[in-house]
């Protein structure tokens, strides 16, 4: 675990180091909202596990886990094609940001092919963003390739692999609140 850790660590501080100082000097805005990582996203194999597990060991309240939408509602894509993906997933609420444990449970997704390449740990880490065009473009123009890509109640997500010397996944958010 402490791996893991360690690896997101040093994913965010390369991205911290590299990409948002380059943006905020090319533009006005930063692409990437305020600036502060929202979510950081594991894989599990059993997500009402894993959130029995971080409760525990955070010493708060266990979190009830939730389906993501079936195609016909999420929109979800997998690598530009349609996909029945769904997870299970539960998030771990902390003050300055929120765990996410996802549980893949059907159709290709990013999710199931992280279980089966690299085993349980670290997916992504995520921003809410205010423009989500310009926020892909940038990280477009960074290497970042389009993952995966879906809707969910209130907003929508987006996946972008970042090459080296990233080596992480992004997710980035956007919430009908901020349209």
């Amino acid at each position: 675990m402490t791996r893991l850790i360690r690896g997101a660590v040093t994913a965010f501080a390369l991205l911290t180091a590299s990409i948002v100082p380059a943006a905020r000097a090319q533009d006005p805005v930063a692409p990437f909202g305020d600036l502060m990582v929202t979510q950081i996203a594991f894989v599990v194999r059993d997500a009402d596990a894993a959130a029995r597990r971080w409760g525990a060991l955070l010493g708060v309240d266990v979190p009830p886990a939730i389906v993501t939408d079936p195609l016909e509602r999420a929109r979800t894509q997998f690598r530009g094609q349609p996909s029945e993906a769904r997870a299970k997933i539960a998030f771990v609420r902390l003050k300055n940001l929120t765990i996410e444990l996802i549980e893949p449970i059907g159709g290709p997704s990013t999710w199931q092919e992280h279980l089966e390449n690299h085993g349980e740990g670290v997916h992504h880490l995520a921003f809410d963003v205010k423009d989500m065009p310009a926020a892909i473009a940038h990280a477009e123009a960074h290497g970042g390739a389009t993952l995966q890509r879906g809707d969910f109640t209130g907003g929508s997500y987006h996946y972008l692999e970042m090459p080296a010397p990233y080596h992480v996944i992004l997710e980035l958010l956007a919430f009908e609140r901020d349209r």
